[in-house]
């Protein structure tokens, strides 16, 4: 018997592909590491914070260089093809990274004037940014998975991190539940598009689909369905919004801010992959689902809004509606719609941290009281720097010319109606009225802060010693507010960068 020599082939690795994952997730463990080791240091919070900016900073530059090689040189598919890495991936790495930055300038301040464990906190953000980045590189529905997992659990504790608030230990807890009944709908519709098409990856189930004739298309359909059922729970569309406004407003405010810009772009990411790549020839399936999404978190995100009475479950409601915007652009299914729906998502970001960057500062109480509209009544006449920039970010999420939002809008209603259908232009028709829906308690707000108090207590609330905003969150408003600006006066090369990200 003569024996034979195999060939083991081995998958290409390819380290710098996932460089930018390893230097937050290097920085992550630092941090612990640090917290552990300078225990009994007086500087440790200072030490560890400057690791975290270090290994976003280190993060960043790194998707730079990546951003030059993909755009000379092509994708990189490494890891046996599980991984992707192309300029679709860098543009929302970038807002991922940005994001991540803000949320922990934001932090410093918040978490000492609330006496809670930062090198913790840093350590957190950071992983749960890496979870993100894998996410919008993921080229196999099992790393999605990972991806959605790696995420969401450093979020559900940074959820309920203030120990001492009854509302934060609810919200990790309902944001825990839900989530876990999520990932478990997504790894059951990842079986069923397996047992469909016999792979998980995505390039390899439209290849699967464009040589074979499905007779039978049940399980690959409900499989489907069952993705966009899990992935709508991250990108808080309707009706898998539940956990929402509950966990915006009982988080510490800059968990909040970094889940409303972070959490979005890297589900949305993973969303656009999916549908685009794997399933561009069942739009005639697919297409109808996110119309119902995007018609519903549009309409009830904006109603539901107008009744409200406090202003972090109003800007949840507002996330919701923004999502049923980007959801438009995924339902256009053009280069067009995706380019403009990652314009929104870059926008949108720095919007929302902006309006959130306020909140963390304003209120003239600590985090555990409600944000009522009454604790903000006449700021922008006691402190008319930061209730202007609160009114500005309001106004742009709204879609006042000459802001980021009215881009935004402009560009996802262009892609819809560029299409031209019956269909088409009756999603459009829903948008721009849940727009002007919207646009009433956008005013609510800035009318709000223009007005004095009307009762004694309200009054004597409102002119107690107000907080003073540390430079920190100077630098997270001054950031936001120049970028809000700047693209809505000059939005040209912004439009581009969107535009060279289209991968197909």
């Amino acid at each position: 018997m003569i024996a034979t020599a195999q060939t083991i082939t081995t998958p290409s690795v390819d380290l710098w592909a996932i460089a930018p994952i390893m230097a937050l997730v290097g920085a992550g463990v630092g941090v612990v590491l640090l917290r552990a080791l300078l225990r009994r240091h007086a500087a440790v919070t200072q030490i560890c914070f400057g690791f975290s900016i270090l290994g976003v900073v280190v993060a960043g530059g790194l998707l730079f260089r990546q951003w030059n090689l993909v755009r000379d040189d092509g994708p990189i598919t490494t890891f046996a093809g599980m991984v992707r890495v192309d300029p679709f991936a860098v543009f929302l790495g970038v807002v991922v990274v940005a994001a991540t930055a803000m949320g922990l300038l934001l932090a410093v301040s918040y978490l000492n004037r609330e006496g809670l464990e930062s090198p913790e906190y840093f350590a957190l953000i950071l992983l749960s940014a890496s979870g993100m980045l894998m996410m919008t590189t993921a080229n196999d529905l099992i790393v999605v998975f990972v991806s959605l997992e790696v995420l969401s659990i450093p979020l559900y504790v940074l959820a309920a991190f203030d120990k001492r608030r009854l509302a934060s230990q609810e919200a990790g807890l309902k944001y825990f539940v839900l989530g876990a009944f999520s990932s478990a709908i997504f790894l059951y519709g990842i079986a069923l598009v397996y047992g469909g098409t016999g792979t998980t990856s995505l390039t390899g189930i439209a290849t699967f689909l464009a040589n074979n004739t499905l007779f039978e298309q049940g399980t690959l359909l409900v499989g489907l369905g069952l993705l966009l059922v899990g992935l709508g729970f991250k990108v808080a569309a309707v009706p898998f919004h539940m956990w929402t406004p509950d966990v915006y407003q009982g988080a510490p405010t800059p968990v909040t801010a970094f889940m409303a810009a972070a959490t979005k772009a890297a589900a949305f990411g993973a969303l656009l992959r999916i549908v685009s790549i794997s399933f561009p020839q069942y739009q005639d399936d697919w297409r109808p689902i996110v119309f119902v999404l995007a018609t519903l978190s549009m309409l009830v995100g904006a109603i539901a809004a107008l009744a409200q009475n406090d202003i972090k479950r109003t800007l949840a409601y507002s996330s919701i509606a923004h999502a049923g915007y980007i959801l438009m652009g995924v339902y256009a299914a053009t280069s067009r719609g995706r380019e403009a729906a990652l314009f929104y998502l870059f926008v949108y970001a720095f919007m929302a941290i902006g309006a959130f960057a306020v909140v963390t500062i304003a209120a003239p109480r600590a985090d555990d009281a409600k944000h009522s509209y009454d604790d903000y009544r006449g700021m922008a006449l006691r402190r008319p720097v930061l209730g202007g920039l609160l009114i500005f970010f309001v106004l742009a999420q709204a879609g006042v010319p000459l802001t980021s939002g009215f881009v935004g809008k402009l560009e996802i209603f262009g892609s819809v109606a560029q299409a031209g259908e019956t269909r088409d232009y009756i999603l459009l028709v829903i948008g721009v009225v849940s727009a002007v829906i919207a646009f009433g308690f956008y005013l609510r707000i800035a009318y709000t802060l223009v007005t004095e108090p009307d009762d004694e207590t309200a009054l004597a609330g409102a002119y107690a010693k107000p907080r003073g905003v540390d430079a920190w969150t100077g630098v997270v408003l001054f950031a936001a507010a120049a970028l809000t600006l700047v693209v809505g006066l000059a939005p040209g090369m912004f439009i581009h960068f969107a535009r060279d990200a289209v991968f197909f």
